[in-house]
């Protein structure tokens, strides 16, 4: 299968694009792309050089070149534009330099802190260079950190990502490195991958230093291990019509920038160790339609307008139930290079999670699951909901057995993926208010779709 080309002309082509961060600028380093999906590559300043930008236009590889604060932007860009390459990437948090960027003639993708995202408006990529490395949290120590109802707490950006694809229709990027001095594991960077892929996002592939030594090397275990990675970008690749679908769920949480969306460990993240449904609305795109299919809209937002305003309370009176947090809540505010809540935020979140925990208590919105303590799970349904998706990921080291996985509404099939796995049909059957499936183990990921 042919990989689509990665433009930046629309947003549709921006879709098509497949980041990495890439350790050389030697032309021949272009050969570790020989069946790779791969076909976006973000080159730093001190490897650039015109026989690599046409070594990879020869391969259909765009090349993006990264500018970090303290450089000159203008410069840079124009540098960039007579190498030929595709794009600039502006790594880090500028002051108005998209638009100096722009001059240059090639498109500008932002990488800021997450809480300047929005402040430009929605881009063909929006995208941030702060997120979490995925996994189970451990403290110091070797102890296991935990969360609502004594589960392990997950680092994760799926909340985040979730909030931010409800507020911008843009192509999402995540471009966090490696912790400096780490070799991280491959199922590490698996989890990367598949922690942005189940809510339609990317992360820009980046290895940690003594990968990239080793990769660049050819030795054995990189090579392998660079394949495992290729394989879990083809298999959401081999699945392109996924990123047609939208979050799914009947329990609707009303959430903006300033009331801790764009936060990670917030509201949505506690539902989803709980493994309760919970589908984003963002208040900068609150309309009628959003909360047509909800029966349960939780207001988190941190403050609204008239029409906003008006909206909710239309649909409290005549549609759903409404849960507003208590007389004179306010979240407080949130800082510029924040990505978790602050304890003060924290204890502003209470409220907010005592009154859904008891509205939501034994209630199915979209997808319950059993049997899955380090498991976290998105639900996406087809634009004509004749399909939802349900994407699983296990965060722990081990396998996860015997899980139960049970859907709102009839289904005749259930079908499960897996990287690397055939696909097989699971036996459906009948539960309270939808239908059940039982599935022998996870190891990493596993993708069901029901018809």
């Amino acid at each position: 299968m042919l990989a689509a080309a990665c433009l930046f002309a629309s947003l549709a082509s921006a879709a098509h694009c497949i980041p990495a961060r890439w350790p050389s600028g030697r032309p021949e380093s272009l050969d570790l792309l020989e069946g790779s999906p791969i076909n976006a590559v973000l080159l730093e300043p001190a490897h650039w050089n015109r026989s690599f930008v046409e070594a990879a236009r020869r391969r259909h590889v765009a090349v993006l070149g990264v500018i970090h604060p303290g450089g000159s932007v203008p410069a840079l860009a124009r540098r960039a534009a007579q190498f030929g390459m595709a794009a600039v990437v502006l790594d880090g948090d500028f002051s108005r330099a998209g638009a100096a960027a722009a001059k240059a003639g090639l498109p500008v993708i932002e990488l800021p802190a997450r809480q300047k995202i929005l402040s430009a408006g929605d881009a063909m990529v929006t995208g941030t260079a702060q997120a979490l490395w995925p996994g189970i949290q451990i403290e110091h120590g070797g102890k296991v950190s935990t969360g609502p109802s004594s589960a392990p707490w997950i680092d994760t950006n799926t909340g985040f990502l979730r909030f931010l694809s409800a507020a911008t229709p843009s192509v999402i990027w995540l471009g966090e490195r490696p912790p400096p001095g780490n070799v991280i594991p491959v199922r590490r960077y698996l989890l990367a991958i598949a922690d942005a892929a189940i809510v339609n996002a990317r992360w820009i592939v980046s290895l940690d230093r003594d990968f990239e030594r080793r990769l660049l090397r050819r030795e054995s275990t990189a090579l392998q291990d660079w394949n495992q990675i290729n394989g879990y970008l083809r298999y959401f690749e081999s699945h392109s019509e996924w990123r047609d679908t939208k979050q799914f769920g009947t329990f609707a949480v009303l959430e903006d920038a300033a009331g801790g969306g764009l936060l990670s460990a917030g509201l949505l993240d506690m539902l989803s160790v709980l493994h309760k449904t919970a589908r984003p609305i963002a208040a900068r795109r609150l309309d009628a339609g959003e909360l047509e299919n909800a029966q349960i809209v939780l207001n988190a937002a941190s403050s609204l307008d008239g029409r906003e305003r008006s909206l909710l309370e239309e649909y409290g009176r005549s549609r759903g139930k409404l849960l507003e947090p208590p007389p004179g809540w306010y979240f407080p505010p949130v800082a510029t290079e924040q990505i978790r809540p602050t304890p003060q935020q924290a204890d502003a979140i209470q409220p907010l999670w005592e009154s859904t925990y008891d509205a939501t208590l034994r209630g199915n919105f979209g997808a319950r699951t059993f049997n899955t303590s380090t498991i976290i799970f998105t639900i996406r349904a087809s634009g004509d909901s004749k399909k939802l998706i349900v994407h699983l990921l296990n965060y722990a080291d081990y396998i996860s057995e015997d899980i139960a996985v049970q859907v709102t509404g009839l289904w005749r099939t259930a079908r499960l993926y897996a990287p690397g796995e055939p696909a097989h049909d699971l036996p459906v059957y009948p539960v309270r208010d939808g239908t059940g499936v039982d599935i022998s183990k996870i190891d990493l990921l596993g993708s069901l779709v029901f018809e």
